[in-house]
């Protein structure tokens, strides 16, 4: 006869166990559209997920939605891009109201040289662009996505403000780069041969927006001061 134990169903398999929370392709492999969620909200809502790999999750699930990928796993795009929004939308309004709570105290506490950095980018961008644009654009940048919306929090960004951008910078982030790779995967024979040099390419180009929006700002300042001069 077997006991309670052996009759149990396993919580969790011995392939999830061995996840690797910083391969997009092992948590996928893992969890599927349910770990995208959780792991959207992590980054975006905890400060102790700024580790994760937010950009190149979204576009490699998006890739494995046409069958592309090693292992035959293959994701719905439906309840994949219902997952990645959520997530993302749900994670940055908490982590604001986190900052409206806590203040800058957990930013203040942690000893991460990385957060601390992103923490600092995050400020001069909120500073920079005002909060429309900063929300926005941070969306982009890893790391930074993850301690601006305590921040705006702790600053108190109205929260009508900050819901309405952060919204729209959500929605263009995580249904951009799902899309993306789902487009990509659906046009281009064995692309996941060629994963890796596509990801490294997707975090490069989304950072060009926010080095824009430096190179004008810097190009205003200078004439500023050459008028002023």
């Amino acid at each position: 006869m077997r006991g309670p134990a052996t009759m149990a169903a396993p919580l969790f398999t011995a392939s999830q166990l061995a996840v690797n929370i910083l391969s997009a392709q092992s948590l996928l492999a893992a969890f599927g559209v349910l770990g995208v969620g959780v792991v959207m909200f992590a980054e975006t809502g905890l400060l102790i997920g700024f580790f994760l790999p937010g950009d190149s999750l979204l576009f490699t699930a998006g890739l494995l939605c046409t069958g592309s990928g090693h292992g035959g796993l293959k994701l719905s795009l439906a309840p994949l891009l219902v997952a990645a929004a959520v997530g993302a939308l749900a994670g940055s309004q908490t982590g604001y109201l986190i900052g409206r709570k806590a203040g800058g105290a957990l930013l203040a506490r942690s000893s991460s040289p990385r957060l601390q950095a992103g923490a600092q980018r995050a400020e001069e961008l909120l500073e920079r662009y005002g909060y429309a644009k900063a929300i926005v654009l941070a969306r982009f940048v890893p790391v930074v996505r993850t301690v601006l919306n305590p921040m705006a929090g702790a600053l108190h960004v109205p929260v009508r403000t900050f819901t309405v951008w952060q919204v729209t910078g959500g929605l263009l982030w995580s249904l951009g780069l799902t899309l993306g790779g789902y487009a990509l995967g659906s046009s281009i024979p064995n692309v996941d041969r060629y994963l890796l040099p596509m990801i490294a390419l997707i975090v490069a180009v989304s950072l060009i927006p926010l080095a824009a929006e430096l190179y004008r700002s810097r190009r205003a300042a200078a004439a500023e001061k050459g008028v002023q001069g």
